[in-house]
């Protein structure tokens, strides 16, 4: 069955703004093991890491550029998700909004789901920590990410990953139940003028 935009048939979308190393798998895993309705994990991780998706053993032999590579990726990244919605799949959605831009393209992509936008929050040492224990980032990114990340949007909901992980689900999985429109992504869509 096929469902028109808008619709009560359409996903609805979790979405997870965080830096590096700030916990939103974790998060992202632990909402989808508890929510009562189906949701699909879905990241960057999972298409570059897990799944294999992009060259990157030929990227990092030099065979192509990354940065020929990253704008169409992530690109195609933030379309895919409205397509996946659209299908009538519910997303909990996990990302690092870099740029003013993004912000706008994905409020207008989202425009037509129920979208919840949640802000994980880390400090700065924190993340650093993170980052060099888990051996598979760049060091430098989380704090690259830091002074940016929530600078972008306003959100719905803002945990901290310091807190205790089951209780950051509890207060995600409650807020969520008790959501009002306009929601984050509403409000945004009004200040950039999509209509």
């Amino acid at each position: 069955m096929w469902f028109r935009l808008g619709t009560v048939g359409a996903g609805k979308i979790l979405f997870v703004n965080g830096a590096s190393s700030s916990g939103k798998s974790t998060l992202c895993k632990a909402l989808q093991a508890n929510l009562d309705e189906p949701f699909w994990h879905f990241s960057i991780d999972h298409l570059i890491r897990d799944a294999g998706i992009l060259p990157m053993k030929r990227v990092q032999e030099g065979d192509f550029q990354w940065s020929d590579l990253r704008t169409p990726f992530f690109e195609g990244f933030h379309r895919c998700l409205p397509a996946l919605a659209e299908a009538g799949n519910n997303l909990v959605v996990e990302h690092i909004v870099e740029t003013k831009e993004w912000m706008e393209r994905l409020v207008g992509l989202f425009k037509p789901f129920d979208v919840f936008f949640i802000g994980l929050h880390c400090p700065l040492s924190e993340l650093e920590r993170r980052e060099r224990e888990r051996g598979d980032r760049t060091l430098g990114e989380a704090r690259q990410d830091f002074a940016i990340v929530h600078t972008f949007g306003i959100y719905d909901l803002e945990i901290h990953s310091t807190d205790p992980l089951e209780s950051n689900v509890d207060t995600v999985i409650s807020a969520w139940g008790r959501r009002t429109q306009p929601s984050a992504f509403s409000k945004m869509a009004r200040h950039y003028g999509l209509k």
